[in-house]
C-alpha cells in the first residue's frame, strides 16, 4: 500500500466529522496566525543581518520586499499547483514533507562564501544571498495561507463556504510579527536568540499544520454544479484588475518606505511600519463587516492625496513628523481602497488558489517596477507619485464609461503638465528665492481645487499629476545642476544663493557644499573655502588641529570614511597621506568633477579613493593611521554597522598607538552619543564630545553645526580637546551595540522625547 493510499484510509469518519467539529476554523486560523507570524518576522531579522554588508543602504529593503514578493507569487504557484490535481489530503502529506526538508536548513544565517558585494549589480547579488539564505523556509510559509484556506474549503465544515475571511487571520499574524518586532524583538534581543526563537516557533508550525492536514478531505475537491449568481467572472480583464489591484499597493509599500527611511535611519522598526499597515489594511478588507465601509475610504482618499501632491517632491521636510504621519495615512487609505476593492471582484472558494496567484502577480509587478526597475529608470524618486497616480486610477468609478472615452476626457487636462515638461526640457528655467511665497500659494491654491474636483475624478486626477509635475521640476532658490541614483540613494547637485553656492544633496539632507562665485558673479579663485560642517573654527577643525599638534604638526597616514563632497581634503597637510573610503561610486564620481566641487582637485588631487563598504576595505588596508575619521552617512542617517563594538574594535586594528578616531554623529533624529560612549568604553578608549551652536543659519552662512565624538586610547592623544570638551562616560540606560545587537528606536525616542 502506497503513503497516499493510506492517507486516503486514515480515519475516513473525520471528514464526516469536519462539519461538526466547532472549533476546527480557531485550528485553521491559528495555523495561519503562526505561519504569518514566523513568515514577517524573518523579513526584518535577515534584513537586519545583511545590512552591515551594504553599508546600511535603506535600498537593502526595497530590494528584500522583492524577494519576499517574488517568492510569496513562487509559493501561490505551487499551493495553486499543488491544490487541482491531488486531493487536499495527498497534498498535505507532499507539503508537509517539504515542511521537514525546510527543518533541515535552520537555523536562519548569512549563507557562507557571500562577503562582500560586487560594485556592480548589487541588487541581483543581493537578492541570490536572500535566495541561497533563507528562500526554502520562506517558500514553505508562503504557501501555507492558499493552501490551508483551500482545505479548509473542502473540509465540509459548515463555515467552510468562505474561506476568506481565514486570510484575515493570516494578515492578523503577519502585521503582529511587524509590530513586535521593533518593539520587543529588536530592543531585547540578539540576532543569535532571535533566530533560535524562530527555529523553535517554526517546529511549533509544523505541528499545528500536521494536526490541520489530519482534517483535510480525502475526496477530490468540489466542483460547484451551479455558478451563483453573484459569482465574479474571472475571465482575462477580470484578472488583469485583479492584478492591477494588488500591484499598485505592493509597490507602494516599497517606496514609501524608502522615502521614508532615507531621512531617518535604515532600520527595521522603520521598514516594518509600512508594510505593517500594508497587512492590516488586508484584515480590515478582507472580512464580511470591513472595519471601515468602503465608501467612506474612497470618499476620505481626495482628503489626503491632495495635500501629498503638493509636499511629496522638492523641499526641505521641516516639518517631519507631520509629514511622515501624512505619507503614512496617504497610503493606509490608497491600499485601503484597493484591497477593499480587490475583495468585492473575489470569485467562489473554486478559484480561491486562482485570486491569490493573481494578486501575488499583481505584487511582484508593482514590487519589481518600485524596487528594481525604478531606480535604473529614474535618478529621482519618481517612482512614489508615479504609484499615488495610479491608485487614483484605481479609484471606482474612474473608467465607468469605458477607457476610450476617460482616455479621451482626460487628455485635454492633462495639457498643461505635459506645456510645463517641455518648458523645462528647452529652457531649464529656474525660479528664483524670492518667489517661494507665491510659490506656496500656488501649490495651496492646487490642493484647493484639487479638493474642489474630487467628485470629477478625472479632473481630480490630472490636478495630482499637475502638482507632482510643479513640485518635482521648480523649487524657488534652487537649480539642479545633475541628478543621479544608485544602490545607495539619489544624488543632487545644485546651484543655491543664485547661483554663488553648489550643494550636494542625499535625499533631503545636505552632504556638502562650495562656495563657486562671489557676491559680485566673479568665480572664486585660490583654494576652496570649507563650508557646512567642516569650515575652519568648527569642531571638526578644531578636533583635527589639535589631534594633529598631539603628533606633533603632522599625521603620517589620515583614513576618512565617508567622501561627500571631499571637503575633508582641504584638511590635510603637505606631506600627510589621506586615503578615503566610499561605498558609493557616484559619490566618487561627484567629488572627483571638478566642474561641481573642487575640494578633491584643488586639494588632494593624488589622494587615493577606495570604493566599497569602509568596515571590510579599511580592514584590508596596509599598514596602521595616526588619524581615522569617520563621516559615512546614508543621508541623514548614521550606519549602525559602522558604529558598533565589533566595528570600533575593527578601527583600532588599524589604528597606530597614539592615534585618534573623530566620528561625527550631526543627526536630526537620533541620539547616538550614549552609544558611542558606551562601545569607546568596551575597548577601553577615552571619549569626549562637542555640540556645535556657531554656525547660524545654514542658507545663510553655509556652515552647519555639528555634533562630534572624539576617542583615543589615552586624553594625551586627542590634544587640547581634553580639555575643552565634554567628557563621555557609559551610560548604564543604553545597552551596547553590537553586530548582534542594536536599538534605533531607543536612540530616536532618546533624541525627539529626551529620555
Amino acid at each position: 500500500m502506497s503513503l497516499f493510499q493510506a492517507s486516503d484510509r486514515i480515519s475516513p469518519a473525520l471528514d464526516r466529522q469536519a462539519a461538526d467539529i466547532r472549533h476546527l476554523p480557531l485550528l485553521y486560523g491559528m495555523t495561519l496566525f503562526v505561519s504569518a507570524l514566523l513568515l514577517f518576522s524573518i523579513q526584518p531579522m535577515f534584513a537586519k543581518m545583511v545590512l552591515p554588508k551594504l553599508g546600511g543602504a535603506p535600498a537593502v529593503w526595497s530590494v528584500a520586499m522583492v524577494f519576499f514578493q517574488t517568492t510569496l507569487l513562487a509559493g501561490y504557484a505551487y499551493a495553486h499547483l499543488l491544490n487541482h490535481p491531488l486531493r487536499s489530503r495527498r497534498g498535505a502529506m507532499l507539503h508537509l514533507a517539504l515542511v521537514a526538508l525546510a527543518a533541515m536548513a535552520l537555523p536562519i544565517a548569512v549563507a557562507p562564501g557571500w562577503s562582500a558585494p560586487p560594485l556592480d549589480g548589487t541588487a541581483l547579488w543581493l537578492f541570490g544571498l536572500f535566495a541561497v539564505s533563507i528562500g526554502l523556509p520562506f517558500f514553505v510559509l508562503s504557501a501555507t495561507a492558499p493552501l490551508l484556506q483551500s482545505w479548509f474549503a473542502a473540509s465540509g465544515h459548515r463555515q467552510a463556504g468562505n474561506p476568506y475571511v481565514l486570510y484575515a487571520a493570516s494578515n492578523l499574524g503577519s502585521f503582529a510579527a511587524l509590530f513586535a518586532y521593533p518593539v520587543v524583538v529588536e530592543p531585547f534581543l540578539t540576532l543569535k536568540a532571535q533566530t533560535a526563537i524562530w527555529s523553535l516557533g517554526f517546529g511549533l508550525f509544523a505541528v499545528m499544520l500536521a494536526v490541520a492536514s489530519l482534517f483535510t478531505s480525502g475526496a477530490a475537491p468540489v466542483v460547484a454544479p451551479v455558478t451563483p449568481s453573484d459569482e465574479v467572472r474571472a475571465n482575462a480583464m477580470e484578472r488583469a484588475r485583479w492584478i492591477a489591484l494588488a500591484a499598485v499597493p505592493s509597490g507602494l509599500v516599497i517606496a514609501v518606505t524608502a522615502h521614508l527611511t532615507t531621512d531617518v535611519a535604515a532600520a527595521p522598526f522603520l521598514w516594518v511600519l509600512p508594510l505593517a499597515i500594508y497587512l492590516l489594511t488586508f484584515v480590515a478588507a478582507f472580512r464580511e463587516r470591513p472595519w471601515i465601509a468602503h465608501a467612506n475610504v474612497v470618499r476620505f482618499a481626495p482628503f489626503v492625496v491632495a495635500p501629498l501632491a503638493v509636499s511629496l517632491i522638492g523641499g526641505d521636510k521641516v516639518f517631519w513628523v507631520t509629514m511622515i504621519a501624512l505619507n503614512l495615512v496617504a497610503f493606509a487609505l490608497l491600499t485601503l481602497m484597493c484591497h477593499g476593492e480587490l475583495y468585492g471582484r473575489r470569485p467562489s472558494p473554486q478559484r480561491l488558489t486562482e485570486f491569490y496567484l493573481c494578486t501575488s502577480f499583481g505584487g511582484v509587478i508593482g514590487g519589481v517596477f518600485a524596487g528594481l526597475l525604478a531606480p535604473q529608470i529614474f535618478n529621482g524618486n519618481y517612482e512614489y507619485p508615479i504609484l499615488v497616480a495610479l491608485a487614483v486610477l484605481c479609484m471606482p468609478g474612474f473608467f465607468a464609461g469605458g477607457i476610450r472615452k476617460t482616455m479621451t476626457g482626460l487628455l485635454p487636462w492633462l495639457l498643461p503638465s505635459a506645456i510645463l515638461v517641455l518648458v523645462w526640457f528647452v529652457c531649464r528655467p529656474s525660479l528664483p528665492a524670492t518667489l517661494e511665497l507665491p510659490f506656496q500659494v500656488v501649490l495651496a491654491l492646487l490642493a484647493a481645487a484639487m479638493l474642489f474636483q474630487r467628485q470629477e475624478l478625472v479632473r481630480f486626477f490630472a490636478l495630482v499629476v499637475l502638482s507632482f509635475t510643479i513640485t518635482g521640476l521648480w523649487r524657488p532658490g534652487i537649480a539642479p545642476i545633475e541628478t543621479v541614483r544608485s544602490f545607495f540613494g539619489v544624488h543632487k547637485v545644485a546651484e543655491v544663493a543664485n547661483g554663488k553656492v553648489h550643494v550636494l544633496y542625499h535625499g533631503t539632507t545636505i552632504h556638502g557644499a562650495q562656495r563657486v562665485r562671489n557676491d559680485n558673479g566673479t568665480p572664486v579663485g585660490g583654494s576652496p573655502s570649507l563650508l557646512s560642517y567642516y569650515y575652519p573654527g568648527g569642531p571638526m577643525a578644531e578636533a583635527i588641529d589639535a589631534a594633529r599638534a598631539a603628533h606633533h604638526g603632522a599625521f603620517g597616514r589620515v583614513a576618512v570614511v565617508g567622501l561627500g563632497t571631499g571637503t575633508l581634503a582641504c584638511h590635510s597637510k603637505s606631506g600627510e597621506n589621506w586615503t578615503f573610503f566610499e561605498i558609493d561610486p557616484e559619490v566618487i564620481r561627484i567629488a572627483r568633477d571638478p566642474r561641481l566641487f573642487t575640494f578633491m582637485s584643488g586639494c588632494a588631487a593624488d589622494a587615493p579613493v577606495v570604493a566599497g563598504d569602509a568596515r571590510l576595505t579599511l580592514e584590508a588596508s596596509p599598514g596602521l593611521y595616526d588619524l581615522i575619521v569617520l563621516d559615512a552617512f546614508s543621508s541623514d542617517s548614521i550606519p549602525v554597522h559602522l558604529l558598533t563594538r565589533e566595528a570600533l574594535a575593527g578601527y583600532l586594528a588599524k589604528l597606530s598607538p597614539r592615534g585618534v578616531i573623530i566620528a561625527n554623529i550631526s543627526n536630526r533624529h537620533l541620539d547616538v552619543a550614549s552609544v558611542v560612549a558606551n562601545v569607546a568604553r568596551s575597548q577601553g578608549l577615552v571619549s569626549f564630545l562637542r555640540e556645535d551652536d556657531r554656525a547660524g543659519d545654514f542658507m545663510k552662512t553655509f556652515q552647519a553645526n555639528a555634533r562630534l565624538v572624539v576617542m583615543a586610547r589615552a586624553a594625551d592623544d586627542v590634544g587640547s580637546v581634553a580639555g575643552k570638551w565634554t567628557p563621555l562616560y557609559p551610560d548604564p540606560t543604553s545597552s551596547l551595540w553590537t553586530d548582534d545587537y542594536s536599538n534605533i528606536l531607543g536612540v530616536m525616542l532618546r533624541k525627539k522625547l529626551g529620555w
